[in-house]
């Protein structure tokens, strides 16, 4: 098994798995114009890519060879469909596989998946074990510090016992949902558990880094490895890159190949209505920008917002 894990350069600045936001169309934007050191899919159900609606969800498992070291983000409370799943993601082609155990979602947690997890360790590692098995691949977990409450030496310690590659850490629970600060306080406490429980396993924190300052930041501050950053991206493709700054003309031409893109991979299978959640990214932070982003709330192609891009550009 190759372990790609071991030849990151560290800190480790990685994209995070975001339900319909981190698809294809947009991991190939970021990896063009500021590429992290490892990239997730958006999380799949692994009962769902074993049943007859595969083929629909197979879309979320597209992914370009400029995006390696790809990442397949499962989710399932089901070990014999994680098998199955694990075995079609090495197929697939990917690099690594990543059990989704922080998901607060509840149709996703009544299935035992997501944040359900923590609060069921027997079938965590039952479920652990089968991905495993089915892929043959390194398999790391994304998870939170806890249920309802902060449970580092219980529920993080208990991972650490499995010897993953690679732990990314939420720093908040499950119950405190995105509505707290994350708790990067307590991240020195995970790394010194690591260092004890298993020296090898890759730590990496997420939840409110705004920058890639603040990243280096962080782990310079907690001694993680990493940092995975998700919100903070948004209507920044050149967040990772060296020149994270962007002009106006330069983000809105990003927004116009961001569409077309979309439409060109996932169109046939995707409503077009997805990309709108963008708009209020790319299109924000000057004046004008509000009247140029209702105007592409109306849109429903490409080709209009093409259109309403150049008109805009042309008149700055």
């Amino acid at each position: 098994m190759v372990n790609f894990w071991e030849k990151l350069p560290k800190p480790i600045m990685a994209l995070a798995p975001m339900a319909n936001v981190t698809d294809m169309a947009f991991r190939s934007i970021i990896a063009k114009y500021g590429k992290p050191d490892v990239m997730w899919t958006e999380f799949v159900s692994a009962d769902g890519l074993m049943s007859p609606g595969r083929e629909i969800l197979l879309n979320d498992l597209k992914y370009s060879e400029s995006e390696r070291p790809i990442i397949a983000q499962l989710f399932t409370g089901h070990a014999d469909k994680m098998r199955e799943a694990g075995a079609l993601v090495r197929k697939l082609g990917f690099d690594g596989l990543d059990i989704n155990m922080g998901c607060p979602d509840r149709s996703v947690e009544k299935q035992g998946g997501g944040a359900g997890m923590i609060k069921d360790m027997k079938n965590a590692l039952t479920v652990l074990e089968a991905a495993r098995e089915g892929s043959g691949l390194p398999v790391s977990i994304k998870t939170r510090i806890g249920y309802n409450k902060i449970d580092i030496n219980g529920w993080i310690s208990f991972l650490l016992e499995q010897k993953l590659p690679a732990l990314t850490v939420h720093l908040r629970t499950r119950k405190e949902m995105s509505d707290v600060p994350a708790h990067w306080e307590l991240m020195p406490e995970i790394v010194k558990l690591r260092d004890k429980i298993s020296p090898h396993t890759l730590i990496i924190g997420n939840g409110d880094v705004v920058s890639i300052e603040d990243a280096r930041k962080k782990v310079k501050e907690t001694g993680c490895d990493g940092v995975m950053i998700g919100r903070g991206i948004f209507g920044n493709p050149r967040f990772f890159s060296a020149t994270a700054d962007i002009s106006v003309p330069d983000k809105l031409n990003v927004l116009v190949e961001h569409a077309k893109l979309f439409e060109k991979l996932l169109g046939g299978v995707k409503n077009f209505a997805i990309m709108k959640k963008h708009f209020k990214a790319y299109v924000s932070g000057w004046d004008g920008a509000k009247e140029l982003r209702v105007k592409l709330m109306e849109t429903e192609n490409a080709s209009q917002v093409q259109k309403i891009i150049k008109d805009y550009i042309s008149k700055l």
